[in-house]
């Protein structure tokens, strides 16, 4: 479509997009009549219309998964499980839940993670306690815990160790997956840990969890079966190009790896050796362009049999080895 002028510095199809943004977030309200296309609809929302509009709202915000987080807020919004949505779709809204739902989507639209909207993520089959102080788990951690499930025997008791827990995701999935495993999470930050024992109670698990708020290995002891991390790992000069989402919302030092991304991982793997058990294997998340650095690394502190595992998407992301 040609544009024309309207006003100064304003062109038809730039005004159209701007009423468009400002129907989507205002008429959540109640307070503005839906205008498209020379149709109006009454002020009342039923569950329908407010995800149809939520979903273009959320596409042009660069949101990739514009319709599901739709349903996700609505239904935190309503305090439903989504299929209450489908099931009740011409529900009208009340003006406390379009309050309520015009709040989480602004929030959203402006950069909040999903998660930390609904207090909640999945990971693995299991829900858990999300928010601030932890990052919030990756599918590429998910990758993470299938090779530590593979690497770890299951026929005898283990003892397994999860360096830099965070929200406890990996710690949980193991000691739920593994009955036999004898779980350690450790790490700095006292606020994660406290969440990962929240996150331990929600799964059942937290009588074979033993949390510690440690420097890396300063307060573990003996040896382990194995070994797994997600550290920080992403350079420092880097940092700044993330997304805003992850930038201005996840606790930095859960992502600053130093001036090479390299820093963490080096003092795991200066102290990996003296905790790791005759037969077991050290299993850490890296960064794409890392893994001739780490494997090198492996080598001169001991470490057997050193090789990178590629993620889903084909990129280098996690470095494995054995005992020496």
């Amino acid at each position: 479509m040609r544009s024309f002028s309207l006003l100064a510095g304003f062109h038809y199809t730039e005004c159209l997009n701007s009423l468009q943004e400002f129907a989507i977030v205002f008429s959540i309200t109640g307070h503005f009549a839906r205008w498209m296309g020379g149709r109006t609809l009454a002020a009342e929302w039923t569950i329908r219309e407010v995800l149809n509009w939520t979903r273009g709202y959320f596409k042009s915000a660069g949101i990739s998964q514009p319709r599901l987080e739709a349903e996700i807020l609505l239904a935190h919004a309503l305090d439903v499980d989504r299929l209450h949505l489908y099931l009740t779709p011409d529900k009208p809204l009340t003006r406390d839940e379009r309050d309520r739902y015009r709040t989480v989507v602004k929030k959203r639209q402006n950069g909040t993670p999903l998660q930390h909207l609904t207090g909640e993520v999945s990971f693995y089959g299991l829900r858990f306690r999300a928010g601030k102080d932890a990052l919030i788990p990756r599918p590429e951690t998910e990758e993470l815990l299938d090779h530590a499930l593979r690497f770890t025997p299951r026929d005898r008791e283990i003892r397994c160790l999860d360096l830099g827990t965070g929200s406890g995701v990996i710690a949980v999935c193991l000691a739920r997956y593994l009955p036999r495993a004898h779980v350690t999470a450790v790490d700095i930050s006292s606020a994660a840990i406290n969440l990962a024992g929240v996150n331990a109670s929600m799964n059942g698990v937290e009588d074979r969890i033993e949390f510690l708020e440690s420097d890396w290995f300063d307060r573990a002891s003996g040896d382990y079966d194995l070994i797994v991390s997600n550290p920080p790992y992403v350079a420092r000069d880097e940092l700044a190009a993330l997304s805003s989402e992850v930038r201005d919302h996840e606790p930095r030092e859960a992502l600053d790896g130093g001036v090479r991304g390299l820093e963490e991982i080096d003092r795991i793997l200066g102290g990996v050796c003296a905790h790791l058990a005759g037969d077991g294997h050290v299993l850490i998340e890296i960064g794409a362009s890392q893994g001739e650095d780490v494997v090198q690394r492996m080598l001169e502190v001991g470490l057997q049999e050193p090789k990178i595992l590629v993620d889903l998407s084909g990129k280098d992301r996690f470095a494995v080895a054995g005992a020496p």
